[in-house]
């Protein structure tokens, strides 16, 4: 995985790794080991610094999660529509390139700041800080934070968030959770998307998909939605204003959410080889 795409080095922490950077490599990049366990450890600084942020001026933070093509845009959207009356709202996407998420999120009438992450396959929490540096915290209550399509690598960095959503698409197959345990066991919400699309499908079950989620020991409730259709929208709109609540309920009793950050994907992304090497010694 990391061994090979080189997500750890990112345009958000790239700077810690040049010359004079805090985490700034011998020549012979022998202390890889250690710069890639610092480089999370940084990231999880910068990741607090940030929910203190949020926490400061009552906004929700919530990190969605998913393949390519599962239909988050297209939920914000549906979203935006519905709850723009009630909440103010602001969107941080992000993507290896272009901006045409967040325009779509703009055209709803709420702001949307773009990350484009070049070759990393998720956001951190360096980036998400520089996103939220241009928004007006103190105007919102709730910022979605639409990661890089990955089932893997975005589950292993705390960018500052309080929860964690993934959304599997019925056309991407009911054993995913089963796949891609370390995903689905940081969720505290599933939605299956594009439910719409079961009318034509017949290799989907949705009853297995969430007992596959179950046998990961996971309690996330699962939602089932058409963002086209709207059915299951109702649900997803309730369970986010409890959640809004229960983020006032906790500031105002001085407590903070941090998200369920799986370990074993933090081990994968610390982990050494000789393309880590070669990889930090090109960016330094």
């Amino acid at each position: 995985m990391c061994d090979t795409c080189g997500c750890n080095v990112t345009s958000g922490n790239q700077h810690l790794l040049k010359p004079g950077g805090k985490l700034s490599l011998a020549n012979n990049g022998t202390t890889s080991i250690s710069v890639l366990k610092n480089l999370m450890n940084e990231n999880d600084q910068v990741a607090a610094h940030n929910r203190e942020h949020f926490d400061k001026n009552n906004v929700l933070a919530i990190n969605l999660m998913s393949s390519p093509g599962s239909g988050k845009t297209a939920l914000l959207e549906k979203t935006i529509q519905q709850l723009k009356e009630q909440f103010r709202m602001a969107v941080i996407e992000g993507d290896l390139e272009t901006e045409n998420d967040a325009e779509r999120i703009r055209k709803q009438g709420v702001p949307a700041i773009q990350i484009t992450t070049g070759s990393a396959c998720h956001l951190d929490a360096h980036m998400v800080h520089d996103a939220v540096h241009n928004l007006s915290l103190k105007d919102l209550d709730i910022v979605f934070i639409e990661n890089v399509g990955n089932l893997v690598c975005p589950a292993s960095f705390d960018l500052g968030q309080h929860l964690n959503v993934t959304l599997l698409s019925v056309t991407e197959g009911d054993d995913k959770p089963a796949k891609y345990p370390v995903m689905f066991r940081a969720s505290d919400l599933m939605l299956l998307t594009k439910t719409d699309l079961l009318d034509v499908l017949d290799d989907f079950d949705t009853k297995k998909a969430e007992q596959n989620l179950r046998q990961l020991a996971s309690e996330a409730p699962v939602i089932e939605l058409s963002s086209r259709r709207g059915e299951g929208l109702s649900n997803w709109i309730t369970w986010l204003k409890q959640q809004v609540e229960a983020q006032l309920s906790r500031v105002k009793n001085g407590e903070s959410l941090k998200p369920a950050i799986q370990k074993e994907g933090v081990q994968l992304h610390s982990e050494t080889s000789h393309s880590h090497n070669t990889l930090i010694q090109n960016h330094t």
